[in-house]
């Protein structure tokens, strides 16, 4: 199982926890198609292993060499594919990789920087030659860097509601890697028996501002309640959240949306409004209606970078009529429930 976490940053914090130096691998260079991307990583420590590049017998190699490295302290750049000194090492997709080891100790400032701005969710970047590394919100490589890592904060999720399908996607999400909270008004005392998901009983908006709002936290307000969707997203649209979604009936949400433009909401918080909430991947069923709102959530992440998306925001073509969305973004929403 310890490549199915994507963040080693949990991963660095033990083994600095336990006083323990670490080996951080990074893949550095991607030829050919890789199973993983560039900025991949591992990180090796006693009692402590996170990551994967290849799900192969990849792993296996440069764990022999992260002991070695963790012993001697010298750094390494180890190649598999072509133009590698292990040939009988290979990657099934014919792909070759460049990975860099390098040993981290635990008073390393550079560590304590990219653990600090994970804690304050804070983006930093990291950069290493295997010997120096600095971590800044804005850092230059020098000329002998062999690594340059982008960190940004941890995702994170709020999810409002407490019905099947809204404990689905609370629970999807911490599989997913998000930091969730499930905020249920005046709901149950003892929290839903989901590993690692906080749980809020106060009213929406003041659970909301609580949680806080920045651009790497998705809200998806999936109740069945008016007054607790309103004030919900009375906070969370106007906020810097970088995802807003609303579980309901396509045929309600124009509606929706002139209440409450009409009380106040600015359109242009209005259009970031994802709703119906989700991909539509065609099935209604609680942990299906997960999926696609994870799903969602995960393409914009991914997509900003590029400045494409094919789930952009439906608020503009909620007016359309029932069977003929008005834009292919509209076509991409889940009709999730007929009652909101």
């Amino acid at each position: 199982m310890f490549g199915v976490a994507e963040d080693v940053r949990p991963a660095m914090r033990r083994a600095r926890d336990a006083g323990e130096a670490h080996i951080l691998a990074t893949l550095v260079s991607v030829g050919g198609g890789g199973p993983r991307p560039e900025g991949t990583q591992m990180v090796f420590a006693p009692g402590v292993l996170a990551g994967y590049f290849s799900g192969g017998c990849v792993e296996g190699d440069v764990a022999g060499h992260a002991w070695a490295c963790l012993e001697d302290g010298e750094p390494r750049t180890l190649v598999y594919g072509e133009g590698s000194p292990w040939p009988d090492i290979r990657l099934l997709c014919g792909a070759r990789i460049e990975i860099v080891l390098e040993r981290i100790t635990p008073d390393d400032a550079a560590l304590a920087e990219v653990l600090a701005a994970q804690t304050e969710r804070r983006p930093v970047t990291y950069v290493s030659d295997g010997r120096a590394r600095l971590c800044a919100a804005d850092v230059s490589p020098w000329p002998e860097a062999l690594v340059l890592k982008p960190y940004a904060p941890t995702p994170r999720l709020v999810v409002v509601g407490g019905d099947p399908t809204a404990l689905a996607i609370a629970e999807l999400g911490v599989k997913s890697g998000f930091e969730t909270t499930l905020v249920r008004p005046k709901g149950p005392e003892a929290p839903p028996p989901i590993a690692g998901v906080a749980y809020r009983r106060d009213e929406p908006g003041a659970a909301l501002e609580a949680v806080g709002l920045d651009p790497w936290t998705a809200v998806a307000v999936a109740t069945h309640d008016l007054e607790t969707d309103r004030a919900a997203l009375a906070v969370a649209l106007p906020s810097k959240a970088g995802y807003v979604g609303l579980l309901g009936a396509r045929r309600r949400l124009a509606g929706r949306v002139e209440e409450m433009a009409a009380l106040g909401m600015p359109a242009g918080a209005l259009a970031r409004l994802h709703a119906p909430i989700g991909l539509d991947i065609g099935g209604k069923a609680p942990f299906e209606v997960a999926v696609s709102v994870i799903g969602e959530i995960t393409a914009l992440r991914h997509a900003r970078g590029s400045g494409s998306t094919s789930t952009t925001a439906p608020a503009s073509a909620a007016d359309a009529p029932a069977g003929r969305p008005r834009s292919a973004s509209a076509a991409a929403k889940t009709l999730t429930s007929e009652e909101s």
